[in-house]
């Protein structure tokens, strides 16, 4: 069931077209990322994630974390310099791979750490303060001919 009408729900709400591209982007035909490496997801604190990527065989140097258009893009390039020797049993994969995280509006990467193995990038919520939510004070009665005259000269 890949018909799905998002239009009942845009009709009491504005400002969520990314939401449509974003359900319009997972469910587009494209061919599922795959499972190599494998990662985790975890919350960390109410505004604060981890990812954390299995890297093992690849060094801090053949790794590359970088942030674009609200995406994240992790990816790991071997060196050639096994090339002399002579693997009877080769079960740690270290191909090359690129992994695509999206990240919402207002989520910046903090920092990355390479540890035993494992990479780990923080990510924290930062909303501004505009966003936030405020207490809007309600006035009794009709506003009064002189108080819109002031607010609109000054």
């Amino acid at each position: 069931m890949r018909n799905f009408d998002p239009t009942p729900l845009f009709r009491a709400s504005v400002g969520f077209d990314r939401v449509a591209d974003l359900m319009d982007r997972m469910l587009a035909a494209e061919p599922a990322q795959p499972g190599y490496p494998p990662y985790n997801i975890e919350k960390t604190d109410e505004n604060a994630y981890r990812i954390s990527v299995a890297v093992a065989g690849f060094s801090a140097e053949e790794l590359t974390v970088e942030v674009k258009e609200n995406a994240l893009l992790i990816t790991a390039r071997k060196t050639d310099e096994d090339e002399d020797r002579v693997y009877l049993h080769r079960g740690i994969a270290t191909r090359a791979f690129e992994r695509r995280f999206h990240l919402a509006d207002h989520v910046r990467v903090s920092g990355a750490a390479h540890v035993d193995g494992m990479l780990h990038i923080d990510l924290v919520r930062e909303v501004p303060e505009a966003l936030k939510p405020r207490q809007i004070e309600i006035t009794r009665g009709a506003p009064s001919r002189d108080k819109l005259v002031e607010a609109s000269a000054a």
